[in-house]
């Protein structure tokens, strides 16, 4: 789960407050302190496994089973050469789960996989969304199918460990697409499959006609949302859909708020951390698998990797793993009700409060 011991309110069955602080090795410091921290929902320590493939980065479990890397880099925005850049940085530190789009960083990651080979990566990517007017599932079954040939021919593999679907205006398209992703799920072209900001309308349709349920959202989460950011959490969680978080620091690009958050730079001044680290670090002991940019140099649309400020930009998202917040800390960031944000901010127009939706 993704909610910590905070949580009083919550009645879900499994949700238990632990009853003493428990010591807790690198492997499992993203989970913090037992007493800052609960599993909950029938989860248990024993959950946090290590990635094979990442032996640095803790492992998340899914409900499948799979145990996928926590941190993964973000490339959103990112050209095909900033892309490679920052997978080479990334991997070179122990970051081996790569988050990207199809196109550009997709070509990006393509290069790395070419002189590194396929086990040195582990490959979460997205379907592409398309607006029809009017809506045609069939149409976007068909997109999707052909998306995943593309893109493996590009990479040059047979499978990727995780695909996720971007929600749409129409909920005959989202279930036609996730009819596609189930189908290359059965044929091993993928480990794992989830969404990607889907909000509980979303999520709901989905789930009417699904025949797998998705493995995980991804969704935004940033100190001032709560914990529970419009209960978007508890609602997939409570479904065996686990949280995958990206914008610890905001989207679409770094809210100044945060970065000058009173409680977020007491904290940091008082642990010699940075404020990202700390929001980071807020995100990744609530029990969520998370997503980083490699600087703090992004916007709509783009972002960057160049010179050794990407390379420490990685280095200190990195450091996240060998530190804990104290109760009290994890407290005061989980009552920061500013600044508030949309957890599916890039979802579609069916959802509430979608970015550049009127």
């Amino acid at each position: 789960s993704c909610l910590h011991s905070g949580l009083a309110w919550l009645s879900l069955p499994g949700f238990e407050r632990p009853s003493a602080p428990v010591q807790v090795d690198r492997r499992t410091a993203v989970l913090g302190s037992a007493s800052a921290v609960s599993l909950g929902f029938g989860s248990s320590p024993s959950q946090v496994v290590a990635a094979p493939s990442d032996a640095d980065v803790p492992g998340f479990q899914l409900a499948n089973g799979m145990a996928i890397p926590t941190m993964a880099l973000n490339t959103a925005g990112l050209t095909a050469d900033q892309a490679e850049t920052a997978t080479r940085l990334a991997v070179s530190l122990g970051i081996k789960h790569i988050d990207f789009h199809p196109g550009r960083e997709r070509d990006g990651v393509a290069r790395v996989l070419a002189s590194e080979g396929r086990e040195a990566l582990f490959l979460t990517t997205k379907i592409a969304k398309y607006k029809d007017e009017p809506a045609d599932p069939s149409a976007a079954a068909a997109r999707a199918a052909k998306q995943i040939e593309d893109d493996f021919r590009v990479l040059g593999v047979r499978s990727v460990d995780m695909l996720l679907l971007r929600d749409a205006p129409s909920c005959e398209v989202m279930q036609a697409q996730w009819g596609v992703l189930e189908r290359a799920l059965a044929a091993g072209q993928t480990r794992a499959i989830g969404v990607i900001n889907f909000c509980e309308k979303a999520l709901t349709c989905l789930l009417k006609t699904a025949k797998v349920t998705p493995s995980i959202n991804y969704f935004m989460v940033h100190p001032g949302m709560g914990p529970d950011p419009k209960g978007l959490r508890s609602f997939g969680e409570s479904r065996g859909i686990k949280t995958f978080a990206y914008g610890a620091l905001g989207e679409p690009g770094p809210i100044e708020e945060l970065i000058n958050s009173p409680v977020l730079k007491r904290i940091a001044n008082s642990r010699n951390r940075s404020v990202a680290q700390v929001a980071l670090r807020w995100v990744a002991q609530s029990g969520c698998a998370f997503s980083v940019r490699p600087t703090l140099d992004f916007g709509l649309g783009r972002s960057t990797c160049e010179g050794t400020t990407c390379r420490t930009g990685l280095e200190e998202r990195r450091q996240v793993f060998d530190w804990s917040l104290t109760a009290q800390e994890m407290s005061e960031i989980d009552a920061m009700s500013a600044p508030d944000g949309n957890p599916t901010i890039f979802s579609s127009p069916g959802c509430k409060g979608c970015y550049g939706c009127k």
